[in-house]
């Protein structure tokens, strides 16, 4: 086994996207796309940043996973990174859908009067039957993990294998990474699934009929656990192409606009707009991993604290959100001060339930995911 590494400038970026989950989450109460609850008014200009965000958010968060897989397996053997992954993911997985989404779901259907009642008959009569959304039973936003542990789990011995073959001085990833776009061939299989799998298998997060985003997911992951394998020429590579790759991505997310106000389709136009929206998507990825490896790569206190809560955050916002949304949703207020009491309640929330609730009883921090008491892992980071 190898010694173990830890790349401070990935932690950070893992603690800042899902922080930006978080704003995100809160602009598709606002949005006239669907979600669980809306509020009384939408606003169609906040589509354009969250469609910007949305580019990149999910798919640098699979490359981010993959990443930290590969140092988890430098070690740990295979049963010990199986063992984890189950205890890790698994079980605030299973926690998760059984205590913290059924709020989401009982405020949801008060909103949409399905169901009148209190918390505690919805809880005994009716949250867990059915599979959502026909029924009232589903893991929402937490669908992050089931596929997370599904990559882990049966690709581990994949995994493994390119582990061994990417030891080699002069694997063919190596010389590609050392040419000056050699980064952006790995847009080739996105391409190709955006193009030719995604008009078919719209996305849905259900993961028995989510083709598209199940496998653009697992390759995205692939490409973090790829990458870092031979992480010398990437972060070198990463360094040199960082700024091409900023106009790239400001660039190709600027035609990306001009599509959609033109509001046209054609089959030229949706193989067109295929390659731009791959390329804008990767460009974005070089663009945070790069600038995050020159200016995060930093040890602190305070990632320390954030990279232990992130999870718990992760597990928590959703339902804390929706619960304020659903008390605020009807009232006359604008915009912005409703989102300015979500992300606050929502944060302020998340902080209060983890720091004086979940770090003060050890019973509970498995089911958020937390391996150890948190003055043992700060001591020992």
């Amino acid at each position: 086994m190898q010694q173990k590494i830890r790349r401070y400038d990935l932690d950070w970026l893992r603690v800042i996207v899902f922080g930006l989950l978080i704003f995100y989450h809160v602009g598709m109460f606002f949005v006239p796309w669907g979600w669980h609850i809306k509020n009384n008014d939408t606003y169609n200009w906040m589509k354009w940043p969250m469609l910007f965000v949305n580019q990149w958010r999910l798919p640098i968060l699979f490359v981010i996973s993959g990443m930290g897989t590969y140092y988890a397996l430098s070690h740990r053997n295979l049963w010990q990174f199986n063992w984890e992954r189950i205890k890790r993911l698994l079980i605030p997985l299973l926690f998760g859908m059984i205590i913290i989404v059924p709020p989401q779901v009982y405020f949801e259907r008060l909103a949409h009067n399905e169901f009148i009642g209190s918390y505690f008959s919805y809880i005994k009569t009716t949250a867990y039957t059915g599979i959502y959304p026909e029924g009232n039973f589903g893991w929402h936003h937490l669908w992050f993990l089931p596929y997370l542990l599904i990559f882990s789990l049966l690709a581990s011995p994949l995994l493994v294998w390119i582990k061994e073959k990417t030891v080699k001085a002069d694997n063919y990833l190596k010389k590609l990474l050392l040419k000056p776009y050699g980064l952006y061939l790995f847009i080739i299989p996105l391409y190709l699934l955006e193009s030719l799998v995604e008009p078919f298998f719209p996305i849905t997060h259900a993961l028995i009929d989510d083709w598209f985003n199940f496998i653009n997911c697992f390759v995205l992951f692939l490409f973090g656990f790829i990458l870092i394998a031979n992480e010398k020429e990437l972060w070198k590579c990463l360094n040199l192409i960082k700024g091409k790759a900023l106009i790239i991505g400001c660039s190709t997310f600027c035609i990306q606009l001009f599509i959609w106000i033109m509001d046209k389709d054609s089959i030229l136009i949706h193989f067109s707009e295929a390659f731009i929206k791959v390329s804008n998507l990767w460009s974005w990825i070089l663009v945070i991993l790069g600038y995050g490896a020159k200016f995060l790569n930093t040890k602190s206190n305070t990632l320390t604290y954030c990279n232990r809560a992130v999870y718990p955050f992760y597990i928590l916002h959703q339902t804390i959100m929706i619960a304020i949304g659903y008390y605020i949703m009807n009232f006359d207020w604008g915009w912005l001060p409703k989102f300015v009491i979500m992300v606050i309640g929502t944060f302020g929330g998340s902080l209060i339930i983890y720091h004086f609730v979940i770090l003060k009883i050890p019973f509970l921090q498995p089911f958020f995911g937390l391996k150890k008491p948190y003055f043992q892992e700060k001591s020992s980071s």
